[in-house]
């Protein structure tokens, strides 16, 4: 089909365990890399980061303490309930790339610096699924208290805008914000600006986009046609952060049409032309450790590598990319606020570490729509029974392969969906 044909999106995509066959494990090592912008970086390059050592020291020098989260084992198999990972990315004005932010850059808040992307990346334990969850820059959310670098307290907030978190105190408070609104513990966490997304997206060549519909936005300077487009340097930026351009014009759209981006970047970087390329391996990893700021729970190259191995038997249609539900904020019809019911069914569905069922959108903001062939890879087939043998073990059952329907309210796709940008040129 066209990829500027909707179809329609009634049919329920479910992620299920071993459905697709997956590269080898070194492959699948790159993989992660696709779970999310900076984890896949995060993971390529702790892999790599044995044969660019150079670049271990940049890759360290900014490491942040996260406040209020459990200690770190050493192996993190020994973690009960899966592994969670927290990537945020900032739009600081960087000055390499400052010009491309207008007004961002020049007006008053030019020294501020946003928490704009936020995904909460959940790894389960067996069998290894991933959840992506991406919370909307627009979340009214309370605040704790949290250390900033000069070692000032701040004082707790009862609600404010989410992207607003990194400003109080860091990648540590945006991690602890998250942490206390989803009930989950996050002992992993990683920044990268948009600068870095910049950089990163060309040490791979581009990454190939599908615009269904044209897309024109003022705010970015995006005037493109219907169609694949190439996207790296200033147009990756700009498709990241096009708002105005896809949708209703609001950030839900947005993160969808984000997570379009990153389920085309898994795809590329498993292609031959960039694991079949050791340059281009090299200048990725290399690209990586240059543009990701972690936690110093994730400066030990050892646990990257653990990240990146267990993921390794992870097809994409079990790679689920989910948008944190949300209600129209009552004060403010620009904002909104969370959908705890819905949230509170996705929490439990990651505990009880089953297949997700998406019943809903893919967008929740109309981002993106499904082109006809669905998943991208093999036809939706019906849910796998569970196990009809009692677990040997009566206080740690045995996970089974029945899959947890998500509220509909819940919009997203999986790695393996062909989605395609739903431009404002209709």
């Amino acid at each position: 089909m066209s990829p500027t044909t909707p179809v329609s999106r009634g049919r329920r995509t479910v992620a299920r365990h071993g459905r697709l066959t997956s590269p080898g494990p070194f492959s699948q090592i790159m993989r992660i890399v696709a779970v999310a912008l900076a984890v896949v970086l995060v993971a390529g390059g702790g892999v790599a980061a044995w044969a660019v050592y150079d670049g271990v020291s940049s890759f360290t020098a900014d490491a942040v303490d996260l406040e209020g989260q459990s200690p770190v084992p050493p192996d993190i198999g020994a973690i009960e309930g899966g592994v969670n990972l927290f990537i945020a990315g900032t739009d600081e004005c960087e000055p390499e790339f400052a010009q491309y932010f207008g007004a961002r850059c020049t007006g008053p808040d030019a020294a501020d610096n946003l928490n704009d992307v936020n995904m909460l990346v959940h790894i389960s334990d067996n069998p290894r699924r991933v959840t992506v969850i991406s919370f909307p820059r627009d979340l009214m959310v309370p605040i704790p208290s949290c250390t900033n670098a000069d070692g000032k307290t701040t004082s707790a907030m009862s609600k404010q805008q989410i992207n607003s978190a990194y400003s109080y105190g860091g990648l540590s408070c945006v991690v602890k914000t998250v942490s206390e609104l989803s009930g989950q513990n996050i002992p992993f966490a990683a920044k990268t600006t948009f600068g870095g997304v910049i950089n990163i997206t060309d040490a791979i060549g581009g990454v190939d986009v599908c615009i269904a519909n044209g897309i024109r936005d003022r705010y970015t300077g995006i005037d493109w046609p219907a169609g694949t487009r190439n996207i790296q340097g200033l147009e990756a930026l700009q498709f990241l952060r096009t708002r105005h351009g896809v949708g209703d014009g609001g950030d839900l759209g947005r993160i969808s049409n984000q997570q379009q981006y990153m389920a085309k970047l898994a795809r590329k970087l498993v292609s031959e032309d960039v694991l079949s390329n050791p340059a281009t391996l090299f200048s990725l990893a290399s690209t990586a450790l240059k543009n990701v700021d972690p936690s110093t729970s994730l400066t030990n190259p050892m646990t990257l590598v653990q990240i990146a191995l267990a993921v390794k038997d992870v097809p994409f249609d079990e790679i689920v990319f989910v948008q944190y539900p949300t209600l129209a904020d009552p004060a403010d019809p620009n904002r909104v606020v969370p959908n705890k019911p819905a949230a509170d069914a996705l929490w439990a569905a990651l505990e009880a570490n089953q297949p997700i069922e998406l019943t809903g959108k893919a967008s929740q903001g109309d981002g993106v729509i499904v082109e006809d062939g669905g998943d991208g890879a093999t036809p939706t087939e019906a849910p796998t029974e569970a196990p009809t043998t009692a677990p040997t073990d009566a206080a740690n059952p045995a996970p089974t392969e029945t899959p947890v329907a998500l509220p509909s309210t819940i919009a997203g796709q999986t790695a393996a969906q062909n989605t395609c940008s739903n431009g404002n040129l209709r």
